[in-house]
């Protein structure tokens, strides 16, 4: 370990067990592990032992009591070298002094850098960042302590330097707050100097610089031109301060955690990485010929605090093969060789903060044989230990994109609905789509085809088209966030459905055979939402209001020489449309702002209603006692040319020189 806290866990039942921690367990003459006894405590030495019980399993976890910061001047209880505690711990588990389970950890851990210590109450007087420096040191960020990378920081003892000497923050943040710049006579060079630069040059003080005021406002800095060029990373860095979202998940080997995903282009990719409370759900196609398997399950996941977690595998067997394997066309009926594959693998992540506390696997096997086309299905979920329920994820009770949208039946005793797509497949008949969830923020376009005959009567087609796509809307109401509760109706809004037929809609019954107008041949769900905050940066979203309409269509009969006793295709088709507004409705235009758009600000480079800005308080690049003194002279400048200008100052001038 090197943190000063390490968790594991014991599986089975801890009912009448006893735990303990024994200090130095390695004997110091020969060097060999002790043998181990049950007379421990859960305290030893500056070490603390805590024991979680569970159902099936229960969380042991090993913390360090001491104090982990570097020895100031005249300081007590601290750590005088940078690697502060070096030792061996056991862990014992037993029952009536038999040892069940023994854990061994060999600890290295080094001092921590982190301010621990009060902080003044004084107020520390920042001078006007435009006229001179912030700080010798900008980024000395952290009082009382070596901020690391920092070479100028006072804090940073040699040794400390000596850790990060050569990856020191350059320019400006990194101390150089006064370097030389081009236009200054003493910094001309050989290389690209023009002939009439010693005419042009600055002879000034490095003291003002056009580095002053770098940080000023923070929109003073010089712009850097983006590159081109994409720095590729040859490996992952090891983790020991914990994910961040979509962070890759890391292994024990220093590799990123991989699950066949979907990329871009809609393809399946074997080497995806899983990124840190980002859940997904998708299906891959493979054959016997082509089948890959994935990382083996008893890689370990670095659970982001430098220790390393084991996956807790379930295997199962599928029964009912009919929803992953179908029969390809080119099979042959003679012998067929058969392996046992993965058709499904499900990852629960149990999380806590930033690190990763435990992860359950279930995997769902079964036989592939020659000639089958599989369809693989791979999920992966982020559950807070806090709370086992998924709509707590991220503490964020918006929607997130890609996340199903909650629909509910109020008009039923079992509120739970369903807001669904058709998914086809195999021909693409309506007899065999299934459906699919409708994803927030997903704009989306399904259909189905639906077999017509000649004879079809055309009410009877309508009412079966329109049961067709009711039949994708099992719900009254859709929950305004993820977490909306089915007991409290302001957290859901009605679904407001225009119906394709009316009492003023004339609707024809078809006189001519094989041709019905006015069929409701396409759904259109629009669903209206906004940004209503921030959860830790992440955007809050609500669903403001949802649309169900229907667009009609002339159907007619198609057929070759013979129409008769032959079958016709209706298409009919559901699309999803996702329309952000803003959270509150925007300021309307005022009849001048309308008439009048040359005094528009906003839409013209010249704005004489700012004409006189310099001379309000809005305006803060100078003392406002300066800009009022610069104000009045000009207003008597203006009107000294004015009165210079009459020709009745002329004559007074001119009979002042007689």
């Amino acid at each position: 370990m090197s943190g000063p806290r390490v968790n594991s866990f014991f599986l089975g039942n801890s009912s009448g067990v006893d735990f303990a921690i024994i200090l130095s367990p390695i004997d110091e003459e020969t060097g060999k592990l002790q043998l181990a006894n049950c007379s421990g405590s859960k305290r030893a030495g500056d070490w603390n032992l805590n024991v979680t019980p569970g159902t099936n399993a229960s969380k042991v976890t090993i913390s360090l009591t001491r104090n982990l910061q570097l020895c100031l001047p005249n300081a007590t209880d601290c750590c005088t070298t940078p690697l502060c505690v070096v030792g061996v711990l056991q862990v014992l588990a037993c029952h009536d002094s038999v040892v069940l389970a023994h854990l061994l950890i060999q600890a290295e851990i080094y001092a921590n850098s982190s301010f621990m210590g009060n902080v003044s109450e004084n107020a520390t007087i920042i001078p006007n960042q435009a006229f001179q420096p912030l700080g010798s040191c900008p980024c000395d960020l952290t009082a009382g302590a070596c901020d690391v990378r920092c070479c100028c920081d006072p804090e940073c003892t040699p040794d400390l330097k000596q850790l990060f000497h050569e990856s020191c923050f350059p320019g400006v943040f990194g101390g150089d707050v006064n370097p030389p710049f081009d236009q200054l006579c003493s910094s001309q060079s050989t290389e690209y100097t023009p002939e009439w630069f010693p005419f042009l040059c600055v002879q000034s003080s490095l003291n003002n610089t056009p580095f002053l005021g770098y940080f000023y406002h923070g929109t003073i800095s010089t712009p850097k031109v983006p590159s081109f060029k994409i720095p590729l990373q040859t490996s992952p860095g090891k983790l020991f301060t914990g994910y961040k979202q979509g962070d890759p998940i890391l292994t024990e080997e220093n590799e990123y955690f991989t699950i066949p995903q979907r990329s871009l282009a809609g393809q399946c990719v074997g080497n995806a990485p899983v990124a840190y409370l980002q859940d997904f759900d998708v299906k891959c196609l493979t054959s016997g010929a082509a089948y890959k398997e994935g990382l083996p399950h008893d890689v370990r996941i670095s659970s982001g605090t430098g220790d390393f977690i084991q996956q807790n595998v379930i295997y199962r067997t599928i029964t009912d093969t009919g929803k992953f394997i179908t029969e390809s066309e080119s099979r042959h009926t003679a012998e067929v060789l058969c392996q046992n594959v993965t058709f499904a693998e499900n990852y629960t992540f149990i999380w806590k903060d930033q690190n990763i506390e435990q992860i359950n696997v279930t995997v769902f096997l079964g036989s592939l044989c020659d000639g089958e086309i599989l369809t693989q299905r791979f999920t992966v979920k982020f559950l807070s230990l806090k709370s086992t329920n998924a709509m707590d994820l991220f503490g964020n009770p918006g929607y997130q994109v890609g996340k199903p949208v909650r629909a509910a039946n109020m008009n039923s005793s079992d509120p739970f609905g369903s807001l669904n797509i058709w998914q086809p497949a195999g021909r693409g008949l309506c007899t065999s789509a299934t459906y699919t969830p409708v994803l927030f923020g997903v704009d989306s376009l399904s259909g189905c085809i639906l077999e017509v005959s000649i004879n079809e009567d055309c009410g009877l087609l309508r009412e079966n088209v329109t049961e067709k796509l009711n039949s994708l809307i099992q719900a009254t109401h859709v929950g305004k966030r993820d977490n909306s509760s089915y007991s409290d109706l302001n957290d859901w809004v009605e679904i407001i459905r225009l119906d394709p037929f009316n009492s003023h809609t004339n609707v024809s019954t078809g006189s001519l055979k094989g041709i019905c107008a006015d069929i409701p041949a396409n759904l259109n769900i629009r669903i209206i939402f906004a940004d209503v905050g921030a959860v830790q940066g992440i955007p809050w979203r609500e669903i403001l209001a949802v649309q169900i309409s229907y667009s009609t269509v002339i159907w007619q009969f198609q057929c070759g020489l013979i129409c008769e006793n032959s079958i016709s295709f209706l298409p009919i088709t559901a699309s999803v449309q996702f329309i952000k507004v803003p959270a509150q409705p925007p300021i309307p235009l005022t009849r001048f702002q309308m008439n009048y758009t040359e005094f528009d600000c906003n839409r013209n480079d010249v704005c004489w209603p700012q004409l006189f800005y310099p001379l309000t308080r809005f305006y803060t690049g100078e003392p406002y006692s300066q800009c009022l003194a610069k104000g009045l002279l000009l207003a008597f400048l203006v009107l000294l040319a004015a009165i210079m200008s009459n020709p009745w100052f002329s004559k007074i001038w001119n009979s002042y020189l007689v």
